[in-house]
C-alpha cells in the first residue's frame, strides 16, 4: 500500500537529499510543505532544491508525486487553513519535520520558526494520531543541542544535558524542540535526528549550502588558527546522513533507537590532518596556536559587529556563528545510524580538498537553473491549496 508523508524542510538542503530518494526509490504520495502562493511558484522552489540531484527532465517525470502544501512554518496552524489542515492531519499516514531556522544570531527566528513551528508540527501530529494513528514521526534536530563542550565523546543518551549553557538560540531552541516532541506524544513512534557539521557530498564537489565551506576555506588561507592540532572536527557527508534519515524514517525495522547521531563520529578528522588535505592544492597549512582562541573570538565578535556590511564584516559573522564549533573538539558517536543503514560516513579527508576548491572556483555560488516548460507527455500533478 501506498504511504502518505507529511514532509517540511523539503525545499531545504538536507531536506532535498531526502525528498530526492523519496521520490525515486518508493511510490509514497508526498505532501510537502512550501512558502509557495500557487503550484507553479512550488514547484519554482521544489525544483531549486532538486537541481542539485536530478535533471528537469526527471524532476518532470517524477513531480506528480508532489503535492504542494501552501503554508508558513511560523504562522498558526502552518499557515493552512482549517480544511487544508483537517485533510493533511487525516491523510498524513507519518511526518518527517525537517523544517528550521539556522540563523544562529536571531533569537526571534529561532522562535518562532523552530518552537512555534515545532509545536504546530506536534499538534498536527496529535491530530493525526488521535484520528487514525501515526506510524512515525520524526524531527531534525541538531547535535548541538547538547551545549558548550570541550574535548568530548557523545554518545546520543549522553549528549542532552539541561545544566549545560548553549552557543547559540538555533541549539537552544532545538534543544527544546526534543523535549516537546517527548512530553507531547508519548504515545506515537517518533526519531529525533541530529546531524553534526554537515558538508559537502562524496559523490560530488557541487552544493547549494556555502556558510560553512566558505569558513573552513578562509581557515586554511589564514597564516595561524587558534585550534590544537589534534582537535577532532566533526564533518559528515550529505549524501550520508540524507540516507540516514530517509532509511531510518520509512524503515521501522531500522528504526530501533529513538535517537540517531548523524555525524562522523569517531571517524572525526583531526585538526592538522584537514588543513595538510586542503594545502593539497599548493596551499600552506596555518600555524596551530590554540591559546589564541579568546582573542580570535573576541577580534571575530567587533568585526561582525562593526556598522558597515561588507565582505569582511561577512566573515567576522560567519566565525562569530562557526568559530565555537570548528574548535570545540567533541565527537558524536554514530554507530546507532551506522549499524541501521549498513555504512559509515565518507572521512571529509577523501571528498573535502575537491569539494572545497570547487566552492572557491565558484564563488561560493550555486548557479541555478530556471525551470523549463512542462514537456507536452507530462500529466499534471494535484495540489492542496491553503
Amino acid at each position: 500500500m501506498t504511504e502518505t508523508v507529511f514532509i517540511t524542510g523539503a525545499t531545504g538542503f538536507l531536506g532535498s537529499y531526502v525528498l530526492d530518494l523519496y521520490l525515486r526509490e518508493t511510490s509514497a504520495k508526498l505532501l510537502v510543505l512550501t512558502r509557495a502562493k500557487s503550484r507553479a511558484d512550488g514547484l519554482e522552489k521544489l525544483w531549486k532544491a532538486l537541481q542539485l540531484h536530478m535533471s528537469a527532465e526527471t524532476f518532470w517525470e517524477l513531480e506528480g508525486r508532489m503535492e504542494i502544501v501552501s503554508g508558513d512554518l511560523a504562522s498558526p496552524k502552518l499557515g493552512m487553513d482549517d480544511a487544508t489542515w483537517h485533510r493533511v492531519a487525516t491523510e498524513s499516514e507519518s511526518i518527517l519535520h525537517i523544517a528550521a531556522s539556522l540563523n544562529r544570531k536571531s533569537e526571534k527566528a529561532c522562535l518562532n520558526h523552530n518552537l512555534k513551528g515545532t509545536l504546530s508540527m506536534i499538534q498536527l501530529a496529535r491530530a493525526a494520531q488521535d484520528h487514525h494513528g501515526l506510524r512515525r514521526f520524526a524531527n531534525v534536530s541538531t547535535t548541538a543541542i547538547a551545549g558548550k563542550r570541550w574535548s568530548e565523546t557523545l554518545r546520543e543518551d549522553e549528549a542532552l544535558d539541561w545544566d549545560r549553557s548553549d552557543y547559540d538560540p538555533y541549539a537552544r531552541t532545538k534543544k527544546f524542540c526534543e523535549h516537546m516532541v517527548a512530553e507531547l506524544l508519548p504515545d506515537v513512534p517518533t526519531t529525533i535526528f541530529r546531524p553534526s557539521t554537515v558538508m559537502g557530498d562524496s559523490r560530488h564537489p557541487r552544493t547549494t549550502q556555502f556558510e560553512m565551506v566558505q569558513a573552513f576555506n578562509t581557515v586554511f588561507d589564514l597564516p595561524a588558527f587558534p585550534i590544537r592540532p589534534t582537535a577532532r572536527v566533526d564533518i559528515v557527508n550529505a549524501d550520508w546522513v540524507g540516507r540516514a534519515m530517509f532509511e531510518i524514517f520509512r524503515d521501522d525495522a531500522k528504526a530501533k533507537h529513538g535517537i540517531y547521531h548523524l555525524s562522523a563520529g569517531e571517524a572525526s578528522p583531526v585538526a592538522k590532518d584537514i588543513a595538510q588535505a586542503m594545502a593539497g592544492a599548493g596551499r600552506r597549512p596555518p600555524v596551530m596556536v590554540p591559546g589564541l582562541l579568546g582573542a580570535t573570538q573576541t577580534a571575530f565578535d567587533l568585526i561582525a559587529g562593526l556598522p558597515q556590511r561588507n565582505a569582511l564584516t561577512y566573515i567576522g559573522s560567519l566565525f562569530k556563528v562557526f568559530l565555537p564549533y570548528i574548535t570545540f573538539d567533541t565527537v558524536f558517536v554514530n554507530e546507532r545510524a551506522s549499524e541501521a543503514i549498513g555504512r559509515k560516513p565518507v572521512s571529509f579527508l577523501e571528498y573535502g580538498p575537491a569539494f572545497a576548491e570547487w566552492c572557491r572556483e565558484q564563488k561560493y555560488r550555486f548557479d541555478y537553473a530556471p525551470l523549463p516548460e512542462r514537456p507536452a507527455r507530462v500529466n499534471v500533478g494535484g495540489e492542496i491549496s491553503a
